[in-house]
């Protein structure tokens, strides 16, 4: 599994059949919703706090997913301004019964942190 990111996938899933098109192939959608959550999680975390998605940017598919694959997506926070972050997402697919993984997808997604009237509010810099 080499070039896979250091460290732990925010998030590991299974990709279903009721995730696919008729052919076996996983919407992209799907994945792209699996890559904001990974990021939401980051983000969240960060801004200790709620976190709102404002953009997703350089989205580039290298690779399908498909029904059984066990999908791992990665994120990073890679800037922070007064209250955005914007976190660097890989998502990786694995066949269910073999060790070699893939680089599928790749996007940059952007949050907001917000308060409790949903009013955009400051972050921590970036350690």
């Amino acid at each position: 599994m080499s070039g896979l990111p250091e460290g732990s996938p925010t998030i590991r899933v299974t990709a279903m059949p009721s995730d696919a098109n008729p052919y076996g192939d996983i919407f992209g959608g799907w994945l792209m919703g699996q890559m904001d959550l990974a990021a939401g999680s980051v983000a969240s975390r960060h801004a200790r706090g709620r976190a709102v998605t404002i953009a997703c940017d350089a989205m580039k598919f290298h690779a399908p997913v498909l029904v059984g694959d066990e999908v791992s997506v990665y994120g990073r926070l890679a800037a922070v301004g007064t209250t955005s972050m914007t976190i660097e997402v890989e998502a990786w697919r694995r066949a269910r019964h073999a060790e070699d993984a893939c680089k599928v997808t790749q996007a940059r997604f952007i949050f907001v942190a917000t308060d409790a009237d949903r009013k955009p509010r400051p972050v921590a810099p970036l350690a």
